[in-house]
């Protein structure tokens, strides 16, 4: 290859870490994910850094844009503005508009909930553009890409088809038209799975709800006001969570994974047609995870793993065939890692660190910590062991805990029992909360300092697994 590589960057919303199937899930059927995984680097432990809102997605997708974490991704750490979490820091350098000045042709489809002049200054082109967190995805507002960045109202269509499919038949038509000495930076930013989870035929009928397994998580309620309990996504269910309802939620969430499995294939086949897969880095990851169902939980505003991680596959030149990274990595290194495969210099303003090292050797870390916050309730620090959650009663609304929690995830990853009362782990307890300080202390977190008592012993009832021990 003679040029730089293009890029293919696939970001899907909700998709937990964990849930394709050559990742372990025995019930999910993800082929495409799953040869993705054995061409190319799976890095198993990415983590979000947070959000402020209950809308993860927007600023979870301002931190891959800039290489930032969610204190300085955005132009607003304010709970109160969703606006200013939306709006990516117009401080920073953006992935699209770093590979745009060196020379690629930039291209977004699909979702943007980040603000219009990021798209325009990133992009040289679009099609099918979503502006928002979520629809109908059989009556998805459209709109094309405006030059001028105005984007009137006037202008939007209602898409004719679901959501998933409408995006991949944008990217593939991109693809077909594609010609050029330019390499290009294609953005395909999907809504699937988030709700509402409609997945069409045959996949809506691909799992039989009765006969999916729960998690070993799945319990009835949460043991304890976590800052945001009412959030639109935690009422998608009943309390006390009812397993079969939540049977259903999953059934519905993996038919809507395999419906998306099945249009990044169509993707990726086009791909193959034009002879570009040689050289193209395809990369695919999601802006966050989601509970449903688990520790009594419904949505992503929380820290838990299956909220805070998501998938992180790369394929393409420079990159090995079948390797699973297991180190801690984060969203903010998708940036500097395209930048360094690409050859093309890592801005300064980028916090986000190089992965290729640990294609070399991953045993050394590239990450020694991974921290992330939500709101003005919880904030978590992980050294990948050892995962400490702490929570704070809101100013602002009064809601939430003066707790924390302390999981072992090499031998509970399910985040089942909360072991921060144990004395023989005083020591653990102690380094983790000094270090989360210390990281709050030095992104400027109001929330810096103190030491918070553990929640009363929840009732075994509320942490029982739902139907059954």
């Amino acid at each position: 290859m003679t040029r730089r590589p293009n890029v293919l960057m696939l970001v899907a919303d909700d998709h937990r870490m964990g849930a394709i199937g050559a990742q372990g899930d025995l019930c999910v059927r993800t082929p495409v994910f799953d040869a993705l995984m054995a061409e190319g680097v799976s890095f198993d432990r990415t983590h979000i850094s947070g959000a402020f809102y209950g809308a993860v997605c927007a600023p979870s997708r301002a931190s891959i844009l800039t290489g930032n974490g969610v204190f300085s991704a955005t132009a607003s750490c304010d709970v109160d503005s969703p606006r200013g979490s939306e709006t990516v820091n117009p401080a920073l350098a953006t992935l699209p508009g770093t590979f745009r000045d060196a020379g690629y042709r930039t291209h977004a489809i699909g979702k943007w909930h980040n603000d219009r002049r990021t798209l325009n200054m990133g992009f040289t082109g679009g099609s099918r553009l979503f502006f928002g967190g979520m629809s109908d995805h059989w009556a998805v507002p459209l709109r094309e890409y405006d030059p001028e960045g105005l984007y009137p109202d006037a202008a939007v269509t209602i898409g004719d088809g679901f959501s998933t499919e409408l995006f991949a038949d944008a990217a593939i038509d991109f693809l077909e038209t594609y010609a050029g000495d330019d390499p290009f930076f294609l953005w395909v930013a999907f809504t699937a799975p988030h709700d509402p989870r409609t997945p069409p035929s045959p996949y809506a009928e691909m799992y039989d709800a009765a006969s999916v397994p729960l998690p070993p998580n799945a319990w009835a309620r949460h043991p304890f006001d976590t800052g945001d309990m009412t959030v639109r996504d935690e009422r998608l269910a009943a309390y006390p969570r009812d397993p079969a309802e939540i049977r259903q939620h999953i059934a519905d969430y993996y038919g809507m994974i395999s419906h998306l499995d099945a249009q990044i294939g169509r993707i990726l086949a086009a791909l193959d047609r034009r002879q570009l897969a040689d050289e193209t880095i395809v990369v695919y990851t999601a802006d966050h995870g989601l509970a449903v169902g688990q520790h009594g939980l419904m949505g992503k505003q929380n820290l838990y793993q299956h909220s805070i991680t998501v998938p992180l596959l790369m394929r393409g030149p420079g990159l090995e065939s079948g390797r699973r990274i297991s180190a801690l990595t984060a969203n903010t290194d998708i940036f500097p890692t395209l930048c360094t495969l690409a050859g093309i210099a890592v801005p300064e303003t980028v916090q986000g660190v190089d992965l290729l090292p640990l294609l070399a050797d991953d045993a050394q870390p590239v990450r020694h910590r991974v921290f992330a916050a939500y709101r003005d309730v919880q904030r978590m620090v992980s050294d990948g062991q050892w995962k400490l959650i702490r929570y704070s009663v809101s100013e602002k609304t009064g809601e939430g805990s003066d707790a924390f929690q302390l999981f072992d995830l090499a031998n509970d990853p399910w985040e089942c029992r909360d072991r921060s009362g144990e004395g023989a782990l005083t020591e653990v307890r102690m380094r983790l909360l000094a270090e989360l300080d210390a990281w709050q202390r030095s992104v400027g977190d109001a929330l810096a300092g103190g030491e918070y008592p553990r929640p009363p012993h929840p009732d075994p009832g509320h942490c029982a697994r739902i139907g059954g021990a």
